[in-house]
């Protein structure tokens, strides 16, 4: 294994047409020697025709990234998957393995996973999303297993949440990751989703206060990766970020 080259790269099918925070928060808490290849789509609101009119492009992508050598692929946007339901989205990655020959995977089936490893059954929600995005995300969750006991929210529309500047998002998710755990006193996590929500700083800072693991899609994405490299692992990650990857 050379160590002068990326030891892994994570295909990452983002739902918008450019990569900022998405790259920049992964190599915040990736180890060394992880690489995100990025491709995106062009997603204009949260909804499920809006989903649907992308999923042309999204076998597009899962090729390109295929293409590209990578070791997985894994779609962000948990709307999206949200949007179509946990049974179709399965489908779709099931698809897209037997297409590519790799496996694909999802920020929100990472989520499950990371959750089901962490031994969390019963968690708290922190949104930007309006009801119906939290309500089709319980609904995916309890599909899962999970049980959602509090969700508390900023209600944005996609172009609000592009605009968003990182620092009142670090803000923002310690105030609303906040009091969602205050209403859940029972929770086992805290999950945060949102690829465009810049909250890697305020996640030590939440499980210092709290005692509980918190979940961002950057987290519980690489965190998968990383389990299914195995002995692969050339470095480990950072634990300073947090108890999703201090947990590997």
């Amino acid at each position: 294994m050379s160590i002068i080259s990326p030891w892994y790269q994570l295909g990452y099918v983002i739902p918008h047409r450019y990569t900022d925070l998405d790259g920049y928060q992964f190599y915040r808490v990736a180890p060394e020697g992880m690489m995100l290849v990025t491709t995106g789509l062009n997603l204009t609101e949260y909804s499920l025709s809006a989903v649907e009119k992308e999923l042309p492009a999204l076998w597009q992508a899962f090729d390109l990234l295929a293409s590209r050598k990578v070791d997985r692929v894994s779609l962000s946007g948990v709307p999206v998957a949200s949007a179509l339901g946990r049974g179709r989205m399965l489908e779709i990655l099931k698809e897209a393995q037997s297409r590519t020959g790799l496996p694909c995977d999802t920020d929100l089936e990472a989520h499950i996973a990371t959750l089901k490893r962490l031994g969390a059954e019963r968690i708290a929600l922190a949104t930007r999303w309006p009801e119906s995005v939290n309500s089709a995300l319980t609904r995916y969750l309890a599909d899962a297993g999970i049980e959602v006991l509090a969700c508390r929210s900023r209600a944005r529309t996609l172009q609000e949440n592009k605009q968003a500047s990182a620092a009142a998002d670090h803000e923002l998710a310690l105030e609303v990751g906040g009091e969602a755990l205050r209403a859940a006193p029972g929770a086992q996590a805290l999950l945060m989703p949102g690829g465009l929500w810049f909250a890697i700083h305020a996640v030590p800072l939440i499980e210092a206060q709290f005692g509980k693991p918190v979940l961002l899609n950057i987290l519980s994405t690489a965190s998968a990766a990383l389990v299914a490299a195995g002995a692969r692992m050339l470095h480990r990650p950072d634990p300073r970020w947090g108890r999703v990857l201090a947990s590997l």
